[in-house]
């Protein structure tokens, strides 16, 4: 495998969220975030006709504002616990920032927009991609 390949990934949409900095926001989605909308592009919004109210989702995004050359952390970024590989970790700040969230869609509106439960992503904050929870 080419170390130094590249890969294109094309946002399908965006978290509209109450969170609007990185200090906001909670490191788990368990530790208080708030519910968010997420807003699928017009291209995009056939892709999620066959998901429902209550439904639980994975959503995939692109933590844009992480560093991406940090290989090492604190654990919720608290300096009292000691360091930890990145992979070990659900740090947004990783070589390829992808956040994972489980969330259960609320509401659906307009054919496109999804509010779920307590979505730990910045307001803006890309979304790359959404898949079903298997039971």
């Amino acid at each position: 495998m080419n170390a130094h390949a590249e890969f294109v990934i094309q946002p399908i949409g965006r978290i509209k969220s109450s969170l609007k900095n990185k200090a906001e926001a909670p490191h788990q989605d368990n530790e208080g975030a708030p519910s968010a909308w997420i807003e699928i592009g017009d291209s995009y919004s056939e892709g999620i006709q066959d998901i429902r109210v209550d439904q639980e989702i994975l959503v995939f995004t692109w933590f844009h504002l992480s560093d991406r050359d940090v290989l090492k952390v604190h654990p919720k970024n608290d300096p009292k616990q000691p360091i930890k590989s990145v992979f070990s970790t659900r740090s947004p700040v990783r070589p390829n920032p992808i956040g994972l969230h489980r969330v259960r869609v609320l509401e659906i509106i307009s054919g496109k927009n999804l509010r779920v439960d307590h979505l730990d992503a910045l307001d803006g904050t890309p979304v790359i991609d959404i898949k079903p929870v298997l039971k």
